[in-house]
């Protein structure tokens, strides 16, 4: 049975929203707003779309995610890595007219709305768990320092290309630092300065906002836009998206099944890493609540609904946005309330209010996303991991320079594939333990991180710690031969401790069937403990606990060993018995 408060997300914050939400909400509202108007603008006109469709992509987007989605901070929209990816897949296509190249971007926002909403509908989300903490703080972190280099185009009022290669950002700057407008980076610091320090006076103080306001009405009282002085947001469009409608012709579709494929994915997975690391920002400082959680698979149904609401009122392809989302949240927001007044001031903008942006500094909108973006940097990750997990660190360093480099859509796929190297690299190679008992007990422990515990010549105690499958069966071979051959002459009885060991797959079966035999010829005897259930039940299928023995098998590595002791030729039949009626 459906659920309607998991469908619709809006329906359990809503009935429960506290009134002091209320002000970071309509300061980070407002500010985003603001915001949203010439990034749109922009992004659209990378896409190669007219500008007024980008604005089209941030009203009833905005409004579907708003209700939809579960991350109340997460700002949809354009952004620049989908802009540019729309228009290489569409541009491919050479369509003839402005008309024909719309219809196509509405259809290529249909489509990854679909496979979204698909991927929500079937529970794909668990994609995303092929990216660790330490992947997606580097991605952030790397993602947040292009993001700011982007911005000092319109800090310092020069030309730089747009690009998502951190290096040539910077050589582009260097190489015009020369004609760098005083006033545009005068205004961006104090900017800056106003938006990072209003919360010092008083934490409701919306410092973005403030540095909005202040923009405008310096440009306006000074006169400082116009030929020769700094770059405003300028003329903004007016009017409403009306409907439209994509084209479901199948060779369109099949044109665009692999841009969409890549913008569905790709946009999932930036979406959701920034959507995650400011959640756990909030859980941490339980200012939203403790039931503050953001699904992957409802995050998917969410984008899918917004893209499907760009599809039919003229907008193009949206997600979540890096800088938008990090001003959102820097700028307030505690729910989804803030989206909906963002669409709300796009709405009146459009039918009223156009002419109060014109003088807005693009200064003031670069030092909104630098003071954001900065917060995302997360230094004190990459210590942590220094200090306490080496491999870690590295799959975050990794990461962080991959995206640095080379942009932020191949740094997603490499942090998808360094997690996934991580988790294939621990699971062929797990712990390994070899136990000694404790003085005047029953008890084994790891030899390696207890003193003082009993060891005998002719036995082995060894606990693997990990699933026994094709992948890491040659490790424990060769683990299990340097241990018995560490022994020598003196061995007649290997203990496998068996509670960590959780499945068993063919080859380790067939794996163990040839280490059983080969210890045999050589008088070693081989006793398993504390064999749970399921392991139970393939060694039965494979007819493994004939071959190995019922006698082997016991509930304790004592109980294995005082068997071995008793008679050490057979072993104890009873002790397995009782060891399959406790364990049941």
């Amino acid at each position: 049975m459906l659920n309607i408060k998991s469908f619709m997300p809006a329906l359990s914050w809503l009935p429960n929203y506290k009134k002091e939400w209320l002000p970071g909400d309509l300061s980070a509202g407002l500010t985003v707003g603001v915001m949203l108007i010439p990034q749109g603008m922009a992004y659209a006109m990378l896409a190669g779309l007219q500008p007024i469709h980008g604005l089209y992509a941030v009203t009833v987007p905005l409004v579907l995610y708003a209700l939809f989605g579960t991350s109340r901070q997460l700002a949809v929209g354009p952004v620049a890595m989908v802009s540019l990816l729309t228009a290489a897949g569409i541009g491919a296509l050479k369509p003839e007219t402005p008309e024909a190249y719309l219809a196509l971007a509405l259809t290529l926002a249909f489509m990854v709305g679909a496979i979204q909403f698909l991927m929500g509908i079937f529970r794909l989300g668990f994609l995303v768990n092929f990216l660790s903490h330490p992947v997606i703080s580097g991605f952030t972190s790397a993602a947040a320092i292009i993001i700011g280099l982007s911005q000092l185009k319109h800090l310092l009022g020069i030309k730089i290309p747009n690009s998502e290669h951190a290096h040539e950002i910077v050589i582009a700057a260097a190489q015009h630092i020369g004609e760098t407008n005083l006033v545009s980076l005068g205004i961006g610091i104090l900017a800056i300065f106003v938006i990072k320090f209003s919360k010092k006076i008083h934490k409701a103080l919306p410092g973005a906002l403030m540095a909005v306001v202040l923009g405008i009405l310096a440009v306006t009282a000074f006169g400082l836009a116009g030929e020769g002085g700094i770059k405003t947001v300028g003329e903004v469009p007016s009017g409403l998206p009306g409907l439209s409608m994509p084209s479901f012709d199948m060779g369109a579709w099949q044109s665009l099944l692999s841009v969409a494929l890549t913008i569905s994915l790709v946009g999932f997975m930036e979406s959701y890493a920034v959507a995650k690391a400011i959640q756990s920002k909030h859980y941490l400082s339980r200012d939203i609540g403790k039931d503050y959680q953001v699904s992957a698979n409802q995050e998917l149904i969410g984008l899918g609904i917004a893209n499907f609401g760009a599809a039919f009122f003229q907008g193009m392809p949206v997600t979540g946005g890096f800088s938008r989302t990090a001003v959102n949240d820097q700028a307030g927001a505690k729910s989804g309330l803030a989206s909906l007044i963002s669409a709300a001031l796009i709405v009146l903008t459009l039918l009223f209010l156009t002419p109060l942006f014109h003088n807005l500094p693009n200064a003031v909108l670069a030092a909104v996303i630098l003071v954001a973006v900065a917060g995302l940097i997360d230094v004190n990750e990459a210590k942590h991991l220094w200090q306490n997990d080496r491999s870690d660190f590295w799959m975050l360093a990794a990461t962080f320079l991959i995206t640095l480099s080379l942009g932020i859509e191949t740094g997603i796929g490499a942090g998808v594939i360094l997690s996934l190297g991580m988790v294939i690299y621990r699971s062929t190679r797990p712990h390994v333990a070899v136990l000694g008992r404790v003085q005047g007990s029953n008890f084994y422990r790891n030899i390696q991180r207890f003193n003082n515990l009993e060891q005998r010549p002719d036995v082995l105690v060894v606990r693997f710690d990990g699933p026994l499958y094709f992948s890491n069966i040659n490790y424990f071979k060769d683990k299990m031969g340097e241990l018995i051959a560490q022994k020598g002459e003196a061995l007649r009885l290997v203990v496998l401790n068996a509670d960590s060991i959780s499945h068993l797959d063919s080859s380790a079966v067939h794996a163990l069937h040839e280490w059983v035999g080969e210890l045999r010829n050589k008088g070693v005897k081989v006793h398993f403990t504390s064999v749970i259930g399921p392991v139970r039940d393939t060694l039965n299928r494979w007819e493994m606990t004939d071959f190995i023995g019922a006698d082997a098998f016991f509930m304790s590595n004592q109980q294995a060993i005082d068997a071995f002791d008793e008679k050490p030729n057979n072993g104890t039949v009873g002790d397995f018995k009782e060891y399959i009626l406790q364990a049941n």
